[in-house]
């Protein structure tokens, strides 16, 4: 069985990837097992610069606000602003101040310099405006895509007026506050004037979907595209905030279910426009259901990458990456009877493993779950290996 497995291993490369695929997928999704790690995300940057070299890929789309992505792209794509204001600017999640990002957006940035706009790379954040401790405010996206018709169709058309916006908005930090995330009783999400919101949001989509042929011949199609974004996120946020103030033991599930469910829609919009490397945590790029345990219990839901797989299908296609040891955070060599310890045994440091010619060599003794010492690392659930395309296996991860 040894050298069965041992034949399952291949160089991290973009072919032996691609070799393990049906056809060149619209989406490849690069799954990780835990976030901060910028070894793996040289790892990412490695393989993307082959994607794009070797197999045509033009964008590379991160769990960052997809929003604060705007900023990045308009630098990598045209110059924009400097590359310290895109990385302050134009990642969530403390993301910016990784040097492993820095060196994607500085490398993507010299790639596109003196290209065609058809050549170009392309950066996209595909999370929603939301953090842990809560969301962002809807006035960003609404006003944006508000501001946009403005300008391309008739007054008379608007459901509303800026000023309307404004004045059902309020302040910011009511959306903001961050102990809505815990209590419910402190979310505006369910008020009168959020519920105004998201009709006149709706409102605002349609008629951005109904003006399409005017808008795209008015503005450019790359503002029409931007716009559906505003639109987007503008109805994701109201609808993630009014389920935040719901009282019922459904509210974290449902919170869970709505973030991936915006991931997903950006994704698909990423999709339409070509071949893409996507990046973000094994959860929320898996095929199966994502679990975690919070405060009130379990709670499961649909990822992003189940969402998307359904309506792509072989267009589609997910790399989970595994890890043997993160010391510096207590994860020490993994027992031996765990996806990662049968890896462990492999004489690579990294290697893609193939998880058809893995399953059929382990036979009918399956590896069993490893357990975390440390909560930010999430294992490698031995019960998706059928589902996913093939893992990225990392021996032993150096502290970033």
């Amino acid at each position: 069985m040894a050298t069965d497995i041992k034949d399952s291993a291949h160089a991290v490369e973009a072919a032996s990837v691609m070799r393990l695929l049906p056809a060149r997928p619209r989406l490849l999704a690069l799954g990780e097992p835990t976030h901060g790690e910028d070894s793996l995300l040289d790892l990412r940057n490695e393989l993307f610069r082959q994607f794009v070299e070797q197999e045509g890929y033009r964008t590379i789309a991160i769990e960052s606000d997809c929003m604060m992505g705007l900023v990045v792209d308009d630098y990598v794509t045209s110059g924009t602003g400097t590359l310290d204001e895109a990385m302050e600017h134009g990642f969530s999640h403390g993301w910016g101040a990784s040097s492993a990002n820095r060196e994607l957006v500085r490398w993507m940035r010299a790639y596109n310099d003196g290209r065609p706009a058809s050549e170009r790379l392309r950066f996209a954040g595909f999370d929603g405006p939301l953090e842990i401790t809560g969301a962002a405010s809807p006035r960003q996206a609404l006003t944006a895509l508000h501001g946009y018709l403005s300008t391309g169709v008739d007054a008379d058309l608007l459901p509303c007026t800026a000023e309307t916006l404004d004045r059902l908005l309020g302040t910011d930090d009511r959306w903001t506050d961050p102990a809505a995330m815990t209590d419910p009783a402190r979310s505006v999400g369910q008020s009168a004037e959020a519920g105004r919101l998201r009709l006149l949001a709706d409102d605002l989509v349609a008629l951005l979907e109904a003006q399409t042929p005017h808008l795209i011949e008015a503005t450019t199609r790359e503002d029409w595209d931007r716009a559906r974004l505003y639109g987007r996120t503008a109805t994701g946020l109201l609808r993630y905030h009014h389920w935040m103030a719901d009282g019922s033991p459904a509210r974290m599930a449902r919170l869970c279910a709505l973030r991936d469910l915006m991931m997903a829609h950006n994704l698909l919009a990423v999709a339409a426009r070509g071949p893409a490397l996507v990046h973000a945590h094994n959860s929320h790029l898996q095929r199966e259901k994502s679990t975690m345990q919070m405060w009130q219990g379990p709670v499961e839901w649909w990822s992003a990458g189940a969402l998307v797989s359904a309506q792509l299908g072989e267009e589609y296609a997910f790399v989970a990456t595994a890890l043997g040891t993160i010391r510096h955070q207590g994860v020490d060599t993994p027992p031996p009877d765990t996806v990662e310890g049968i890896l462990y045994a492999l004489p690579d440091d990294r290697c893609v493993i193939d998880t058809t010619r893995l399953t059929t060599a382990l036979g009918d003794t399956p590896p069993v779950p490893r357990s975390s010492p440390w909560y930010g690392y999430a294992p490698f659930d031995p019960a998706h290996l059928a589902a996913g395309d093939g893992i990225v296996y990392v021996k032993d991860l150096p502290q970033s």
